[in-house]
């Protein structure tokens, strides 16, 4: 117990040190703060001029960068105004570059106007974007003036497709037109073509030219900048046209000219349209495109206008002759007119793109059409015209009437048109992509030229000869559509009828024209039942013949075979082989029956006062003077 008592005395002690200290400690601390808060107030002052001081030195700081920026862009000022004094012919890109920087002073002065100076650097620099606008459009006009040149044929030339460039006799002569006529162009090649658009300006110069563009538009000048850019490019294009041989004309003038001149025109009118669409209003385009890159409207306002007058002068030639009095020989240089504006439709629609161009391409379109329905007018014409052609002068030989060789070689043309006939026919939902109008079309064609040469073979007065013509005429449309593409459209029931047609008037032929002379040679009539004039034994199968009426068949057969002969070689059979084939004809029912007749009636006249003038021919002799036979040539036995 004594123990504890003693160890708590001990705690209690020592609990006391502690709190002794504690206190001590406590009002030392007190002491220190009093002394730093002393401290504190002592530094104020010197804190608040330490402040003052930097915030000065900041603001001393951003004035003198302020003015540095100030200063440096007056610099800048000086340095442009310079270039623009100096004006654009000695260096064209510091000139821009002058400009533009001082469009960069404009937006800065224009942005921080609390500068005292602002109002007037920017009253100076406005000064001088309008000397430099003025400048400029002085320099955009006399740069496209230098640099807007005609195009000269033989540079269009090199241009074209290899097949379509005019040949180097042709480019010495001073020819300006490529090769061929309206029909001369191989189609599939011209569709498939590689055409190069020429450079209508050197491609260096067009960036500068464009920079222009960008500023002028950049300072509200798009009209003098179009103005200024149509004017000289429709005069280059409208020059080159003239150059290449283009000419205005009215339509007037153009439905007066003479047939002959007028197919060469068209031929030319062709070429035009193909280099005017592929080369020089593709190249106006892409120039277009390229120095108004800034402003899609005003690269079509300006093509639109470069481009509308030479469009027009081109169209117009075409409405002309869409619009002249139809005729047949019309109908091929309306279908390759038709072809041309059906090939170039598509670089038309993408070429005159945009608004400001609807107009023109509707023009073209409506072109196409006017020359559809003309063409398609003309063909319906064509077969009216055939089956009331009226002319009277037939041949007096029986050979291929010239309407016939005219409508077959018609028809061979309108075959080359095939795929352009096609395209035609579904313009007007008349073909639905078979090929189906074409040969109907064609057959009624046939049909009429049928019909027309029926009436026309009425005229002859001898029915052999008739037949002769009308053999002759339908051997040549047979044998003309066996060689050419339209016996796959007409087919082979369509030929094998019309060579049965001509079989027939073969077999009318032989009939009506000899059947009198094969009657001499008949042995009906000749007997007699008895008088002077009989025959004796000797005779053989004459027995009972009479001498005299023998005599006389001989006689009545020389007669008429010499009268057909004489006539029948003035007859023509242009075919050799259905010339041939008649002869043979003949040959097979004539030669038999004189064989026969002069073997049993010959004996007869043998013994008789002047025999030869009775059996003045052999059978041998009679085959030769078959062979003289449809040559159309007079001859005499």
């Amino acid at each position: 117990m004594e123990g504890l008592a003693q160890r708590a005395a001990l705690l209690r002690e020592s609990l006391g040190r502690s709190q002794a200290a504690t206190d001590a400690v406590v009002s030392i601390l007190g002491s220190f703060d009093s002394r730093l808060s002393a401290l504190d107030a002592a530094m104020r002052p010197i804190q608040l001029r330490t402040h003052a001081v930097r915030t000065a030195h900041e603001n001393i700081d951003r004035t003198l960068r302020s003015a540095d920026v100030i200063l440096t862009q007056f610099d800048r000022t000086r340095e442009a105004e310079r270039e623009i004094q100096k004006g654009p012919n000695e260096n064209l890109q510091g000139f821009l570059d002058a400009v533009d920087r001082l469009r960069s002073i404009e937006r800065f002065f224009s942005s921080n106007r609390s500068y005292s100076s602002s109002d007037r650097v920017l009253s100076h620099v406005n000064g001088l974007l309008s000397k430099a606008l003025v400048k400029m459009e002085g320099e955009f006009q006399n740069q496209l003036t230098q640099r807007s040149k005609p195009m000269e044929p033989d540079r269009l030339f090199d241009c074209l497709p290899s097949t379509l460039r005019p040949s180097a006799e042709s480019r010495s002569e001073g020819g300006k037109h490529p090769p061929g006529g309206p029909q001369s162009d191989n189609h599939e090649t011209a569709e498939a073509a590689v055409y190069k658009p020429p450079a209508l300006i050197e491609p260096k110069f067009v960036p500068l030219l464009a920079k222009l563009a960008q500023q002028l538009v950049q300072a509200g000048c798009q009209q003098q900048c179009a103005e200024i850019y149509s004017e000289a490019r429709a005069s280059a294009l409208e020059s080159s046209l003239k150059n290449l041989g283009v000419e205005k004309l009215s339509k007037d003038e153009v439905q007066k000219m003479p047939w002959e001149i007028l197919e060469s025109k068209i031929g030319n009118w062709i070429h035009f349209m193909r280099i005017a669409v592929k080369l020089l209003f593709a190249g106006e385009r892409q120039l277009c495109d390229q120095v108004f890159e800034c402003s899609q409207s005003l690269r079509d306002k300006c093509f639109s206008a470069i481009t509308k007058n030479s469009l027009a002068t081109l169209l117009s030639f075409g409405e002309a002759i869409a619009m002249s009095k139809r005729s047949p020989e019309k109908l091929f240089v309306l279908l390759d007119m038709y072809e041309i504006m059906c090939e170039l439709q598509t670089e038309i629609d993408t070429i005159f793109v945009g608004e400001s161009c609807s107009q023109m391409r509707d023009s073209a379109l409506s072109l196409t059409k006017c020359l559809a329905q003309t063409a398609q007018k003309t063909f319906s014409d064509f077969e009216e015209a055939v089956e009331k052609d009226a002319t009277k002068n037939i041949h007096t030989d029986g050979t291929v009437h010239p309407l016939t060789s005219y409508v077959i070689n018609y028809v061979k043309f309108l075959f080359d048109y095939q795929s352009t006939l096609k395209q035609l026919f579904q313009e007007f939902k008349r073909e639905d992509g078979s090929g189906s109008e074409l040969a109907s079309v064609t057959m009624s064609i046939m049909q009429a030229l049928q019909n027309n040469l029926d009436a026309k073979a009425k005229q002859y007065k001898d029915p052999a000869l008739m037949h002769i013509f009308l053999m002759n005429n339908i051997h040549y449309i047979v044998k003309s559509v066996r060689r050419s593409e339209a016996k796959d459209l007409l087919g082979d029931d369509w030929i094998q009828r019309h060579r049965r047609i001509v079989q027939q008037n073969a077999n009318q032929y032989r009939r009506v024209a000899w059947s009198k002379v094969l009657q001499c040679l008949s042995g009906q009539g000749l007997t007699s039942s008895g008088g002077s004039g009989q025959v004796g034994s000797e005779g053989g199968n004459s027995s009972g013949a009479s001498r005299t009426a023998v005599k006389e068949r001989f006689r009545s057969f020389n007669m008429q075979f010499e009268e057909i002969y004489q006539k029948q070689c003035g007859w023509s059979v242009p075919d050799s082989e259905l010339r041939e084939s008649l002869r043979l004809a003949v040959a097979e029912i004539l030669l038999p029956a004189y064989r026969s007749f002069q073997k049993r009636f010959g004996p007869l006249i043998e013994n008789s006062k002047a025999p030869g003038k009775y059996v003045k021919h052999t059978p041998e002799q009679l085959e030769l003077f078959l062979g003289n036979l449809f040559e159309g040539k007079q001859e005499r036995p």
